[in-house]
């Protein structure tokens, strides 16, 4: 009999992200086919402990609440020790594969895909620079441009030049409708519609409590919102386009609409569109995915304009797998099963690592397989 491969699954961190993060490594620990996995848990607090898997799995998989545990492993923290937040990898021996369903900053802004590579394990998904690439979209955007791409325009705002841009200054730029975001951030958190200088000024103000960089983006007329799943490493492929309809009172696609309260929201799949239309947003969604160099998986989110233009607003590199997430359902209406899914990801990390170690002549894998 085949001894079954050991995968390590992460969720939490210390991002807005985090109890989004837990409801995506529920679905994917449900979906794994235990008779080829044995599947280790691992919860990181938002202190960033990282627990051990009986400590997490009463969280996942029991329902125990997570503060009992968290406020535990804070308690008992070797503060002398700079290792012992990531003590707990250790106590788990023969990892064959990890599973990062880290969303956010440490997850997927290439962290915690460091911490892999130092450790020489294989694991789900892109390495660290396209991971850092796709996190921060003030670097995304300048890719994107650089590769011909369609994005929308943008002004960088951070705190040694945010004084010399008011609203109306910015509104000459890109119009009288302006969107500020956190450059490194996901989720719709921290993103502000303004439409005059007291908004402006709001907006900006709590945008920079989750970032240092803030783009002032340009808005687009009577935008619709759609979202392509990718899957592969060197030869990715596109799932269908798939459409978000959100309700006429909202004013875009926020993390209520996402994770809280999608009663209002309508998921289209695949999206009612024109054949010419799909090709082009699957073609920009492929061009996105290789000019970023992912791996493994993401999801490419479009706005398109009411005369029919797509742009790219920006790549998710460990998008969710909530019951309401797109990137699964995308790939499901095709009938690929989260089940078959995850085997497909788990074979291309390995794939990856495969790669990359023959790549770099000095990396000799500290186990053999």
């Amino acid at each position: 009999m085949n001894r079954k491969l050991h995968v390590a699954l992460l969720f939490g961190g210390n991002s807005s992200e985090h109890d989004v993060s837990k409801r995506s490594a529920r679905n994917i620990y449900d979906a794994m086919d235990k008779n080829k996995y044995r599947v280790s848990l691992f919860l990181m607090t938002r202190d960033m402990i990282i627990l051990d898997d009986h400590d997490s799995r009463e969280v996942l998989l029991n329902d125990v609440p997570e503060a009992k545990y968290a406020k535990k492993a804070k308690d008992n923290l070797d503060r002398h020790n700079p290792f012992a937040n990531i003590a707990n990898l250790g106590k788990c021996k023969d990892i064959d594969v990890f599973f990062p369903m880290i969303h956010g900053n440490l997850g997927e802004d290439g962290t915690i895909q460091g911490l892999f590579r130092l450790l020489q394990i294989p694991y789900v998904g892109s390495g660290i620079l396209p991971s850092a690439m796709a996190f921060d979209k003030d670097v995304t955007k300048k890719i994107l441009t650089y590769y011909g791409i369609r994005n929308t325009k943008y002004i960088l705002l951070t705190p040694d030049n945010y004084k010399k841009w008011s609203f109306d200054a910015l509104s000459k730029k890109l119009g009288n409708l302006i969107f500020l975001k956190p450059a490194n951030q996901g989720s719709s958190v921290g993103i502000h519609q303004v439409h005059n200088e007291d908004e402006y000024e709001k907006g900006l103000k709590d945008a920079f409590r989750y970032d240092y960089k803030i783009l002032a983006e340009q808005a687009i007329k009577g935008p619709e919102e759609y979202e392509i799943s990718i899957l592969g490493n060197e030869h990715p492929k596109a799932s269908q386009v798939g459409a978000i309809r959100v309700p006429k009172h909202d004013k875009f696609y926020t993390y209520e609409n996402k994770f809280v309260n999608a009663s209002g929201v309508k998921f289209e799949i695949p999206a009612k569109m024109s054949e010419k239309l799909a090709k082009e947003i699957t073609k920009m969604g492929l061009a996105t995915y290789k000019a970023l160099q992912l791996k493994g998986m993401a999801r490419i989110d479009f706005l398109v304009s009411k005369d029919g233009t797509p742009y790219v607003g920006e790549a998710n590199t460990l998008p969710g797998f909530t019951n309401i997430s797109l990137y699964p359902q995308l790939w499901k209406a095709q009938g690929l099963s989260y089940s078959k899914l995850i085997d497909k990801l788990i074979k291309l990390a390995f794939a990856e690592f495969k790669h990359r170690s023959k790549l770099h002549h000095d990396f000799i894998p500290l186990k053999q397989k």
